[in-house]
């Protein structure tokens, strides 16, 4: 049998609350010139790029092998929830597998759809910064073009966000190990979103949209599938303990 596991209370302030804040924030940002600014402190005029344009480190190393590594884990998620249905020592995580197998698939899968709908342009194509394409906020109309923008959630920031499903995965059973797993998505997160930045593919309110995004996922995968089945058969379960 699959061992029951109590769910520990979820704080609605905070799990949905600093989310709201955040959105609330970027909302604001829009009437600001924040993420054109910060974009410029990476931008070289003389040299007329980006200083992280053709860096080896975030192109190779924090682009593509980071990419890479989060394919393996989810591939290897798939493999362990398909393995549960047969190997006992994994029964009893299968729901968990579950839930990862879920976030980590809705966290990746959301990120070309709304860059399609919403066709908002990397720093790089503006002419601000050596392009062709014409600056406009995300809430603004789009200027004509012949070649609309994919650049607005941010897709390498899902890299590292996307882990906030380890957290919500481990909370109920391991929450030290939970804990750490929320560190490295919010430190993996960050790091690739400014890696991005320095070569100028994102602002930064596409990657802390992603961090939003990554996080209600997580959170709207872990509540069904973990936390409302949990308590749901927590009384039975201890009906037959008796």
């Amino acid at each position: 049998m699959q061992a029951t596991v109590h769910p520990r209370p979820i704080n609605p302030w905070l799990y949905l609350g600093i989310p709201f804040v955040t959105a609330v924030a970027l909302v604001l940002l829009e009437w600001t010139s924040l993420d054109m600014d910060l974009a410029r402190l990476f931008y070289n005029p003389v040299a007329g790029e980006f200083i992280g344009r053709h860096s080896y480190l975030l192109e190779t190393i924090l682009h593509d092998r980071v990419k890479q590594g989060v394919i393996v884990l989810g591939v290897l998620s798939i493999a362990a929830l398909a393995l549960s249905f047969c190997w006992q020592r994994l029964y009893g995580w299968r729901r968990e597998l579950g839930c990862l197998v879920l976030a980590l698939g809705l966290s990746t899968a959301f990120v070309t759809p709304l860059k399609q709908l919403t066709q908002v342009q990397c720093p790089w194509s503006l002419t601000q910064f050596g392009g062709k394409e014409t600056y406009s906020k995300l809430l603004e109309p789009r200027p004509p073009t012949d070649k609309p923008g994919l650049c607005w959630p941010g897709g390498h920031a899902t890299t590292g966000f996307c882990l906030f499903a380890l957290f919500f995965v481990l909370r109920d059973r391991k929450p030290r190990l939970a804990r750490a797993a929320l560190l490295l998505a919010f430190v993996a997160g960050s790091v690739l979103s400014l890696g991005r930045m320095m070569q100028g593919a994102h602002f930064l309110s596409h990657n802390v949209w992603t961090a939003v995004f990554c996080w209600l996922i997580g959170l709207g995968s872990y509540y069904p599938v973990l936390y409302r089945r949990g308590r749901a058969q927590a009384p039975a379960d201890e009906r037959s303990m008796a």
